[in-house]
């Protein structure tokens, strides 16, 4: 499984980052002061309980949600762009053109096929991949003119990961993925998340409660109160295909 190359360059770079939502004694502090550094090709795993500040932390590096204080900047093609300050006119060309999302839930249009799905994005997509391509690339070739009714909900999933990947974004975030599948369903999309990256390239960030799944990571985050307290690289990956929880 191949691993970042050396000297790759950061593709998320955070200092200080804060989110705080409502004010007074309501407020809920989501991070408090965030250091964070991910490098182009990198595969890492967010672990923490509910409430540690994970999908405030993916929102915030996915342009979806802002942060109260701190620097968030990504880098493309060698020029950094930063993302805490930035219009929302840029936060959507950012998410439409370079990022891929990933939700427990699957988010599908069901009165449309596997392949219609896909085409929702390429259509709109600068050099996307073909739908097929992207179906197939997640193993789903054959089923790819099935409607959303005829498909288990792995199935369901790896096709979201199929329009996700298809407009060929430089990074995928995925958000309790296999949240709402059993693990032998769950290693499947997890699989496919894993050829995505290695096969690609695509710098992938994925949030789980699910401890064994950080054995494929590069790197585990380990987040709680909304602060990363533990650090971990994987120096003997294991390949989601040998999970269980």
């Amino acid at each position: 499984m191949a691993d970042p190359a050396p000297n790759a360059e950061p593709v998320f770079t955070a200092h200080g980052l804060t989110k705080v939502y409502g004010a007074g004694d309501t407020a809920v502090h989501a991070l408090r002061g965030v250091d964070l550094e991910i490098v182009r090709g990198e595969f890492v795993v967010l672990l923490g309980a509910s409430g540690s500040g994970k999908s405030t932390l993916l929102n915030i590096l996915g342009g979806l949600d802002s942060a109260s204080s701190g620097t968030a900047r990504w880098t493309h093609q060698g020029q950094a762009h930063e993302l805490t300050g930035a219009s929302d006119a840029e936060l959507t060309r950012y998410r439409r053109e370079h990022v891929g999302f990933v939700f427990q839930f699957y988010n599908l249009i069901p009165s449309l096929t596997a392949r219609e799905n896909v085409a929702l994005v390429t259509d709109l997509a600068e050099d996307p991949m073909r739908p097929e391509d992207a179906l197939a690339l997640v193993g789903l070739g054959e089923r790819m003119n099935h409607f959303v009714s005829q498909l288990s909900g792995g199935e369901q999933q790896r096709v979201a990961i199929a329009r996700a990947i298809a407009k060929r974004p430089a990074v995928l975030l995925c958000d309790e993925p296999t949240g709402a599948l059993d693990c032998a369903t769950g290693v499947m999309v997890l699989q496919a998340i894993e050829r995505v990256n290695r096969e690609l390239g695509t710098t992938t960030v994925v949030i789980t409660h699910n401890a064994p799944i950080a054995a494929m990571a590069h790197r585990v985050l380990r987040l709680a109160d909304g602060r990363i307290v533990d650090e971990h690289i994987n120096t003997d990956r294991v390949a989601a295909a040998t999970l269980s929880w």
